[in-house]
């Protein structure tokens, strides 16, 4: 029997997943139901192909989201070594779509308009981003036509501008054909995403709709990038295909076009996210797009999760809207089954209600998880998941406060209560209280008045009020307050600190500090010290943002204004949401309250679902009906009307369809008008019981996620080996590190230095001249400063460059050595994955060299000294982690390793080892115990020996030091 028929008859597919996993060739539609082994089927899939001999290299896996990346390659992974079978699983293109269109226009971004070190705009970082510029949309003529009234705020005018911008991108609209619009608010749309391209192109910046506008532009107008791209991949698969927008859907068939292999997953009666411009016409006529009878159709609709009362109710629920417009169904006929029996007659869908006040309706919440607590039939609250439309209603923000004090720790980080929560207040109010002219600051003239000012005084209350509550306890910061509060009153000279430094020096004092030294194993204790680390990073962001290095008596009210009237404020205003463990959806020791959308993809053993008062309601203005019908390359799909309607059930059956074990419908019932359920629900509803058998009921285990994180040596083993309480701080807790040293020169080195290789690589040798040596380097370091807001003396600049021009001229005539420059290479391993980057080149007799180059001073090999020994140790043991991924990951068989340190001026710039195998397996054998420590979160800290200079560039130490440092 050959080992692909072996693997098809061990498998434990079922009949339609073996279907789905062998039809490799040609276009493939999978409609996958809740439950239905999805992920199983598509890691039986690439294993598949990985057996028929497929390269790895060869296989584009798009996930929905980085989480689902992750499991995936681990599942995979751990299949792989279940069959005994190595693979180079790095190589495979598995990640999200915006990573993966990233990654590639990375590779090609020689052919785009961004250059090195561009900075990619998160969600807030673009409405800043906006809200900065918004005096350039305004003055566009007829701007309060698109954008609202000139009393309207700027930062919702910014808000409102970013959902028209990424209809541009996401439908691919032209901008010019908008331009030339009839309508006045059609005119606007064009000429606003007009200057908003060029302001990134300023700002070399891309935002998540721009990336995939880059990598269409690409496709588009470079045929030969085209064609290499389609010739790299032969077989694509994408997760979630009822989620992907219309941009999306032609790079992907772009791409396919060649191969034609093309297998897209996903379950139409789950597309939540037209918000966001998904349309759920990309997988209803995958199939058109072939011709007839091309594209073959597998329907998975065996439900392995839910009892069978839970799949009928969910089944029923679909049935009760009308799918047709009289002519066509917009919705893939389908029959969910359950896979597992259940003979009992004890309901699995109960509701859990109450007629009565508000305090009332919460108890009988309360009491109804108590009784399942006190039965030991639930045995984590993590077993329980409430789901509603939006965490950030009032009610449900009072339902969570009502549970927590009745001692049920609730997980809500998306209610975005990070300003409402005891650390952030008391932190945002020490630093109030530690500028004493704040209020009069703040005014840009003598009457002016921000209702947010209110809020900041309340902040600082609280923390005077802290402070009082015990004096003793508090002194040390209460005479560290005012000691910088007559500093910063009488201000006369640069300090040497920015806000982000004063919260690491409020951190020395046991009211902040108290929060940091809690176990990290239990993420609702330690949701305090995640919501400080987040803290660091607004603080931080803000002063990138203004280009802030240090407090002075000429810039103070002006960066008080920038913060407190703008940055804060709209924070603030806009609210944000607290630390959320991708790895970890719903933490022990909790009730996880999320929204539905949240939950899609997840299960849970009991599903509480409310929002049971809410409708169908419209979700798009007569904007966007002339941009579908006059605009759009396809015409209209769904009828307009009924959209509200299909998106209503298709959200209500994501949620209903999360429970395992139990499904409760809660509402705090109410008739007449806002009648609580509504009327969408009154069916079902009223024939879902309110009796229930505790003594009968089993309950699911959470499953725990099966992710592997990745590690490297220098930013997490060495870092751990150095302090592991700083890679605690760092890495766990992920507080932003704002001393960083000399980073800046380093990565100039590093990044000019590629810049040569890569000329080489392309043939360019004659093109090495002092002249283009020296524009690569003036471009790296402007846009290297300008993302690190760090900057070197110019003297420092020219020696840095000299450095360079001399390994240039000592390597002349010897270019044909270079292989590979800067390979950013990855290792799946048993437990986690192993990353490094590295510069190849070419060794004797068909081995290869290892080369790292470093910008300090060369030290002396023969040296006693303790200090320089150890450092030797680390650059070996550095370069045998990279000569194992590169032998693990390629095949390639390496003879030396090199370190070059090109400020050396008149000896040898190179420091060589050789390659020893013994050494190498002891160096990995203790990379995978320090991996082995920081999964078990053991950041023990008794075997490492404090020094000045380990912990003098280190923000945390005023924590760990109090009182050391000034």
């Amino acid at each position: 029997m050959s080992r692909l028929a072996e693997f098809i008859g061990q498998t434990k597919a079922n009949e339609q997943q073996k279907k789905a996993i062998t039809c490799t060739e040609g276009p493939l539609l999978i409609i996958a139901g809740p439950g239905s082994g999805k992920t199983f089927t598509l890691v039986e899939r690439i294993v598949y192909l990985v057996l028929q001999g497929v390269a790895a290299e060869r296989i584009f896996v798009a996930t929905f989201t980085e989480k689902a990346a992750r499991e995936l390659v681990s599942r995979v992974s751990n299949r792989l070594r279940e069959i005994d079978m190595k693979v180079n699983l790095n190589a495979m293109y598995i990640g999200t779509l915006h990573s993966l269109f990233l990654r590639i226009l990375e590779e090609n971004r020689l052919e785009t308009r961004l250059k090195r070190n561009y900075r990619l705009l998160d969600t807030f970082d673009q409405q800043y981003f906006i809200f900065r510029n918004i005096k350039s949309y305004l003055q566009v003529q007829d701007a309060d036509r698109l954008l609202g009234s000139p009393a309207a705020s700027n930062w919702d005018k910014a808000q409102k501008l970013i959902s028209y911008l990424s209809k541009v991108s996401e439908e691919c609209l032209q901008p010019s054909n908008l331009k030339a619009a009839t309508e006045t608010e059609i005119r606007l749309i064009g000429d606003f995403y007009d200057i908003y391209k060029k302001q990134l192109i300023e700002e070399n910046a891309l935002d998540f709709s721009t990336i995939q506008t880059e990598i269409l532009d690409l496709l588009q107008t470079r045929p030969k990038v085209l064609e290499k791209l389609q010739g790299a991949f032969d077989y694509f698969m994408i997760d979630e295909y009822q989620d992907t927008n219309t941009i999306q859907e032609k790079i992907l068939l772009l791409l396919a076009n060649r191969s034609k292999n093309i297998c897209v997953v996903g379950d139409d009666d789950q597309s939540l996210y037209r918000f966001r411009g998904a349309s759920v016409r990309n997988i209803l006529e995958f199939s058109n797009h072939f011709p007839e009878g091309n594209c073959q159709r597998v329907t998975l609709n065996i439900n392995y999760r839910s009892t069978p009362d839970i799949v009928r109710f969910c089944n029923n629920w679909m049935m009760e809207c009308d799918w047709t417009d009289g002519i066509r169904t917009f919705r893939f006929e389908k029959s969910i089954k359950a896979y597992r029996q259940d003979s009992s007659d004890q309901p699995s869908v109960i509701k859990v209600s109450d007629s009565g006040t508000q305090e009332e309706y919460f108890t009988t919440i309360y009491q109804f998880i108590d009784a399942l607590r006190q039965s030991g039939k639930l045995t984590d609250l993590n077993q329980i998941a409430f789901l509603f439309k939006s965490v950030k209603n009032e009610n449900v923000v009072e339902l969570a406060n009502f549970l927590e004090s009745k001692d049920i720790p609730v997980f809500s980080p998306r209610s975005s209560l990070f300003f409402e929560r005891e650390e952030t207040q008391l932190l945002l109010g020490a630093i109030i209280f530690l500028f004493p002219n704040l209020f009069d600051d703040l005014k840009w003239k003598e009457e002016a008045r921000l209702s947010i000012w209110d809020t900041y005084l309340a902040y600082k209350v609280r923390f005077a009020a802290k402070l009082r509550s015990d004096p003793d306890r508090h002194n040390a910061l209460l005479q560290y307050c005012r000691k910088r509060a007559k500093e910063h009153l009488t201000l006369s000279s640069n300090t040497n600190y920015s806000f982000s430094s004063l919260l690491y020096q409020l951190l020395e004092f046991p009211m902040f500090g108290d929060y940091l030294n809690t176990s990290i194993t239990k993420k609702n204790n330690t949701r305090a010290a995640y919501n400080i680390a987040m803290l660091s990073k607004l603080f931080y962001k803000f002063e990138y943002l203004y280009n802030i290095n240090v407090l002075g008596p000429k810039n103070l009210p002006k960066v008080l204004q920038q913060l407190f009237n703008q940055f804060l404020r709209f924070v603030i205003e806009g609210g944000i949401e607290e630390y959320e463990d991708f790895d970890e959806a719903t933490p022990s020791g909790c009730i996880s309250f999320m929204t539905i959308h949240q939950s899609k993809g997840l299960e849970f053993p009991i599903t509480v679902v409310g929002s049971l008062n809410l409708v169908p309601r419209k979700q798009f203005d007569q904007i966007d009906i002339i941009l579908q019908n006059e605009y759009y390359d396809k015409p209209p799909f769904e009828p307009m009307e009924k959209v509200k309607n299909f998106d209503f059930y298709r959200l209500f059956y994501t949620a209903f369809s999360r429970a395992q074990n139990l499904l409760i419908l809660t509402a705090r019932e109410q008739g007449g008008q806002g009648r609580n359920p509504s009327k969408y629900f009154e069916t079902l509803y009223r024939s879902t019981p309110a009796d229930f058998n505790i003594n009968q009921l089993h309950l699911n285990q959470v499953t725990a996620t099966n992710v592997k994180h990745e590690y490297s040596f220098t930013s997490h083993i060495l870092l751990y080996e150095n302090c592991p309480l700083q890679y605690r701080f760092y890495k766990e807790l992920e507080f932003v590190e704002v001393r960083t040293g000399g980073v800046l020169g380093g990565s100039l080195l590093h990044q000019t230095i590629e810049d040569i290789h890569k000329a080489v690589l392309r043939g360019e040798e004659n093109q090495l001249t002092d002249d283009r040596i020296s524009d690569w380097f003036n471009s790296n370091y402007f846009l290297l400063s300008r993302q690190q807001r760090s900057y070197m003396h110019q003297g420092q600049l020219d020696a840095l460059l000299r450095q360079i021009i001399r390994y240039r001229d000592r390597n002349t005539g010897l270019w044909d050595r270079i292989k590979e420059a800067e390979v950013d290479v990855s290792l799946v391993k048993d437990n986690y994955i192993l990353r490094g980057t590295i510069d190849l080149i070419r060794g004797e007799d068909d081995t290869v060299e290892l080369i790292d180059f470093k910008s300090g001073d060369k030290p002396d090999v023969n040296s006693s000294d303790t200090k320089d020994r150890q450092l030797m140790a680390r650059y070996q043991r550095q370069l045998e982690v990279y000569a194992h991924l590169v032998e693990e990951r390629t095949g390639q068989k390496v003879s030396k390793m090199h370190l070059y340190f090109p400020k050396e001026d008149e000896g040898s710039p190179y420091i060589s080892f050789l390659y020893n195998p013994e050494r190498i397996t002891n160096t990995i054998r203790a990379f995978d115990e320090v991996v082995n420590k920081i999964e078990n979160k053991n950041f023990d800290m008794d075997t490492v020996v404090k020094s000045e200079k380990q912990c003098g560039n280190c923000d945390m130490r005023y924590h760990c030091n109090p009182k050391q440092y000034d």
